[in-house]
């Protein structure tokens, strides 16, 4: 990992490049750039010193959702999709395919360095301790999820949900705990959405029925409940 964060930012726009290099840089972080989906796959596989990828959603070779799902296919690198559209299906489906966060287009640059400083933050230096439950170990230092002793590929957001769910293990968490303290942000009724989507896509990856879970158990109308 580099002394200082690197991110890459992905947009066909030449202006909205520049625009946000420039403000990443006056907050000392290092950039890259790539003016499309397939380039910028390719900077992510030769340079794994990549923190962060900034991310539009429409783009002239591949949208910025098949950018994420190739991505995800080597990399758990968070990614913030920065787009001017605004349909919340397309909100959901980036989430569904390994997004961690969203900012419309035009935005303001403390919009923007908030939700940077807060991807980073989980990526970079949350920390903690080895812990089981269900047969599930989480190592939050190594950032490394096994089940039944089988390495689970997570994405950093998916990583902080486990992570805080297993801070609460036992306790029924609510939705808008989940979302105030893994996203950092004020809790709307349509974030319950946003939630659901990745509890969904952990209980695939780690439930050996995620239509009937053991692990993350939902808790009607109150939450969810780990352990």
């Amino acid at each position: 990992m580099s002394e200082r964060a690197v991110i890459l930012i992905v947009d066909d726009d030449s202006s909205i490049r520049s625009l946000v290099r420039l403000q990443l840089e006056t907050e000392g972080y290092s950039v890259l750039e790539a003016s499309g989906g397939l380039e910028a796959l390719e900077i992510a596989k030769s340079n794994r010193d990549i923190d962060l990828i900034i991310l539009d959603i429409m783009m002239p070779d591949i949208s910025g959702i098949e950018m994420c799902e190739r991505l995800r296919a080597f990399s758990v690198v968070p990614v913030l999709f920065l787009t001017a559209r605004t349909q919340q299906e397309d909100k959901l489906a980036a989430y569904s395919i390994g997004g961690d966060s969203f900012l419309t287009k035009p935005f303001l640059k403390e919009e923007l360095v908030t939700k940077v400083h807060s991807l980073l933050r989980r990526y970079l230096v949350y920390r903690g301790k080895v812990t089981e439950a269900q047969g599930i170990t989480l190592d939050v230092e190594k950032r490394i999820v096994l089940k039944n002793g089988e390495k689970v590929e997570m994405t950093d957001l998916e990583m902080s949900i486990i992570s805080y769910l297993f801070s609460r293990k036992g306790e029924v968490v609510s939705i808008q705990d989940i979302y105030e303290n893994v996203w950092g942000e004020r809790f709307f009724s349509q974030s319950s959405n946003t939630v659901m989507v990745h509890i969904l896509n952990i209980r695939k990856k780690l439930e050996d029925d995620a239509a009937n879970p053991k692990i993350i158990r939902t808790v009607w109308g109150k939450g969810y409940q780990l352990g």
